[in-house]
């Protein structure tokens, strides 16, 4: 079944622009789950947090197949390929029908290197004891 949108495009039950070959990048961000709100996904835009072929970006700037579009999302920048248009939210499985991730592999160990980086305790033990900071204080300061 396809709908009528009203606006010269016809949109099928999955989303997918049939029509349409453009769809405005902060609608896509957030069909594709890279961010939890369509506001988040616009704000990381107005704060030049995206960029499409190398250039900054907008949120009402026109995404089609085939851009590249760099997230960047401290510390990582990912780099992922607009594989198909879409202007509805789609469930978490499905997402990887609609870009391909080409994130370069020493960009993801960032996140790795993050997480070892900070000496971490287990949830609900509380703070440091004197001693236990001491401890800390050497383990840091031999490195």
């Amino acid at each position: 079944m396809i709908n009528f949108t009203g606006n010269n495009s016809f949109r099928s039950p999955e989303g997918l622009m049939e029509e349409k070959d453009k769809v405005r990048l902060d609608k896509w961000l957030w069909s594709v789950r890279m961010y939890k709100t369509r506001n988040k996904a616009t704000e990381a835009c107005r704060k030049g947090r995206i960029m499409i072929n190398g250039t900054e970006a907008k949120p009402s700037r026109e995404i089609k197949r085939g851009d590249t579009v760099f997230i960047r999302k401290l510390p990582v920048v990912y780099t992922i390929r607009v594989k198909e248009l879409v202007e509805n939210r789609l469930p978490a499985k499905r997402i990887q029908e609609f870009y391909e991730d080409i994130t370069n592999p020493e960009e993801l160990e960032k996140l790795k290197l993050k997480d070892m980086a900070f000496f971490k305790r287990d949830r609900g033990t509380g703070r440091p004891t004197k001693r236990e900071r001491r401890l800390l204080n050497e383990i840091i300061n031999q490195e």
